[in-house]
């Protein structure tokens, strides 16, 4: 594919459906580079979060094509497992939930950001509740768009392989920058009204976005527990039927699981197949997008990278006993299928 044609296919991705996917995953990463924005720094206030939204996407976007350039030259080598994307996962939810204790004044929270250049949350109040913040600088803007390429979505691994099959530095870089122009215009809109919103709540009603960060922090530990292979094995019991109908044997006596991938989940998510038998997984999609195109299996570090519609075989050997989980990219879709 030439440089026009990975443009385009990055920026088609990210204008689709990148943006609600990566601006899911990285919310945290936003609000905190857009946080320290109100009532802090020169210039009127209906700027500032403007301001702020624009040096992290130019970070982000900066970052990304650094690492498309270096998936473009040596290839899948460099990309980071499930584990590795659990943990970073984790590392997300521990920002999230930082900058919701620093928005219900946590001190030791307002104390650690500060540290960082970053002035208080509350607009125009200082730890000490009597003299203004100093102005903020721009260095937390800028680390937090940069460690967004440590934190991908399930549509940023696609174009993360997109830009390892270009073969090239140029395309590599291209189509993981052409992936983010995709999707800088949902998260310039998201990051300025949740910097204006701060503005406008002046600390009335910044214990409902705490709450609701606190949640989202929640979530994100759970999507990179599961990634990572840290959550018990257990689960619910698997359907009778679905096993029935979805787990047969063929002529040659190889197992054959099928599962299929679409937009809101796995159908079925829970399966009973037999242990200790020559097993293939089918897997089937139909215009299915997102972080459902890629299937990840924590236990084996294995990511499958899935068409928009057609049909993937992945061969699983002669499973144990036990019970393999699988999810999507993100860990927000989980299953798993019990040999038995």
């Amino acid at each position: 594919m030439d440089v026009a044609g990975l443009f385009l296919a990055g920026a088609g991705a990210g204008l689709l459906a990148g943006g609600t996917t990566c601006a899911a995953t990285q919310l945290g990463l936003l609000t905190g580079a857009v946080g320290g924005a109100a009532g802090a720094g020169p210039g009127p206030a209906a700027t500032r979060p403007v301001r702020q939204v624009s040096v992290f996407l130019t970070a982000k976007l900066a970052s990304h094509m650094a690492l498309g350039a270096l998936l473009g030259l040596v290839g899948g080598a460099v990309q980071p497992g499930p584990r590795v994307r659990g943990a970073l996962l984790a590392g997300a939810a521990a920002v999230l939930a930082l900058f919701a204790l620093d928005l219900l004044g946590f001190r030791p929270a307002r104390r650690l950001l500060r540290r960082n250049g970053t002035p208080s949350s509350r607009p125009g109040e200082s730890e000490d509740g009597c003299h203004p913040p100093r102005a903020g600088r721009s260095g937390r803007p800028v680390l937090l768009g940069a460690a967004t390429v440590l934190v991908p979505c399930g549509l940023t691994l696609s174009a993360e392989l997109l830009a390892v099959t270009s073969r090239s530095a140029l395309g590599g870089a291209v189509v993981m920058g052409a992936f983010v122009l995709g999707t800088a215009p949902l998260f310039g809109l998201i990051g300025v009204a949740v910097g204006r919103t701060l503005a406008l709540l002046r600390g009335r009603l910044t214990a409902l976005l705490a709450v609701a960060l606190l949640a989202a922090s929640g979530w994100t530990l759970l999507s990179g527990l599961r990634l990572g292979g840290w959550l018990p094995s257990g689960g619910a019991a698997t359907a009778t039927a679905d096993s029935a109908r979805f787990v047969r044997t063929d002529a040659a006596g190889t197992q054959v699981v099928t599962i299929w991938a679409l937009d809101r989940g796995y159908r079925p998510a829970l399966l009973t197949a037999r242990a200790r038998v020559h097993t293939v997984l089918v897997l089937r999609t139909r215009r299915t997008s997102g972080h459902m195109r890629v299937f990840t299996i924590p236990s084996r570090g294995k990511d499958v990278y899935l068409p928009a519609t057609g049909e993937t075989r992945v061969a699983l050997g002669a499973p144990g006993p036990g019970r393999m989980p699988f999810m999507c990219a993100s860990g927000h879709f989980p299953g798993a299928i019990t040999f038995r």
